[in-house]
């Protein structure tokens, strides 16, 4: 797992053809929207989260992102505990994200 600032993060999840955009909110906290086209799996759903992600294609690159970048920071660190090689956290999350929401 990497914390990368925003402009990594973005920059390389833009250039990378094998990224996977992972938002981790709460359902209620998407609402105020999301970046890009984010796969939205809330963390807080336990074991449910768990079985979503053993779902997902471990040779892909994924972004992870939560409000403020704890969440998702556990959200990589249990990507890389399932065999999931390459995780990026968004540290400071979508509080000090610049750019566009959808």
């Amino acid at each position: 797992m990497a914390d990368l600032s925003q402009e990594e993060w973005a920059r390389m999840s833009a250039e990378d053809p094998n990224s996977v955009i992972l938002d981790v909110r709460t359902p209620e906290e998407v609402e105020d929207g999301k970046i890009g086209d984010a796969i939205h799996i809330d963390i807080y759903t336990g074991q449910a989260f768990v079985d979503a992600l053993e779902k997902l294609d471990k040779s892909k690159n994924y972004y992870v992102y939560c409000r403020s970048g704890n969440r998702s920071g556990q959200a990589c660190a249990i990507l890389n505990s399932l065999g999931f090689p390459n995780a990026y956290n968004l540290k400071g999350g979508i509080l000090e994200w610049e750019g566009e929401l959808q």
